[in-house]
């Protein structure tokens, strides 16, 4: 049992926090309810709303106007957790600097960021994605098909990072990493960039870049990368996507292989 004057030392914490992000609370309580009464109303779930939003306002077959159409959505109407324009704008940097030839995504969501990446990469490049979600697997799927993306491009694979990060070689016939791109459960952030690590898919110059690391946070993750003295790293700063008051953060490790 912890003790009552354990609980009152840690008091004044507590209420700090609530007053300093009490807008914060406020914001993403109301963001549930209402999300809550649309899905009751719409009989659709918000990925599944910004798709049909998608779909009668961008130009099949232009990467670009699916992604305007998504980021009109989420900043206009309903959030969604896309990596947005902004820290959008890293991504393209990092790939075009990078030009690599095989990229793994963890976490494709609706699609947003796969397609994001998947018009910025050389030709005879590949993208592997992965999501759990069987239903939002099936909306990136469209999307990504309506961009005009097929298979030889985009491989999405449905199904948890854990299980699929060990087969990658076995499988898939992949030989090294180029990018990869985290955007997934911040918990798995650790354990998938460790089984990385161990899976020998790593080379020298290999990237990752992880969204979200400062809001809602990946301490265990940031602490790893710090202490490991595998990478060369940074904290690309920026704000929540589709926010200006919420400060967040893109990590960006170069592997320089064991010590």
């Amino acid at each position: 049992m912890v003790s009552p004057a354990i609980g009152l030392a840690f008091l004044p914490l507590v209420m700090t926090l609530l007053i300093r992000y009490r807008f914060y609370f406020v914001l993403f309580y109301r963001a549930v309810l209402v999300r809550v009464w649309r899905d009751c109303r719409t009989g659709l779930s918000r990925e599944e709303r910004a798709f049909q939003y998608v779909l009668t306002h961008a130009t099949p077959g232009d990467p670009e106007s699916i992604l305007d159409a998504f980021d009109a959505w989420c900043s206009k109407v309903e959030f969604i957790s896309n990596i947005g324009p902004k820290k959008g704008k890293i991504l393209d940097r990092l790939l075009s600097e990078q030009r690599p030839l095989t990229v793994l995504e963890l976490g494709a969501h609706c699609g947003y960021s796969t397609v994001r990446m998947a018009r910025a990469l050389p030709l005879g490049a590949r993208l592997y994605s992965l999501e759990m979600d069987q239903n939002n697997a099936a909306i990136a799927e469209k999307v990504i098909r309506l961009a005009g993306f097929d298979d030889d491009i985009v491989e999405l694979i449905v199904c948890p990072s854990d299980e699929v990060i060990p087969r990658l070689r076995s499988d898939y016939g992949l030989e090294k990493l180029d990018f990869v791109f985290m955007d997934h459960w911040k918990k798995c952030y650790l354990p998938d960039l460790q089984m990385l690590e161990g899976s020998g898919l790593l080379g020298k110059g290999s990237m990752i870049l992880a969204d979200n690391v400062l809001f809602p946070g990946a301490p265990n993750f940031l602490r790893h990368v710090r202490r490991c003295g595998l990478y060369e790293w940074r904290v690309h700063r920026a704000t929540l996507e589709y926010s200006t008051g919420i400060r967040d953060g893109m990590a960006e490790l170069i592997y320089q292989g064991t010590k």
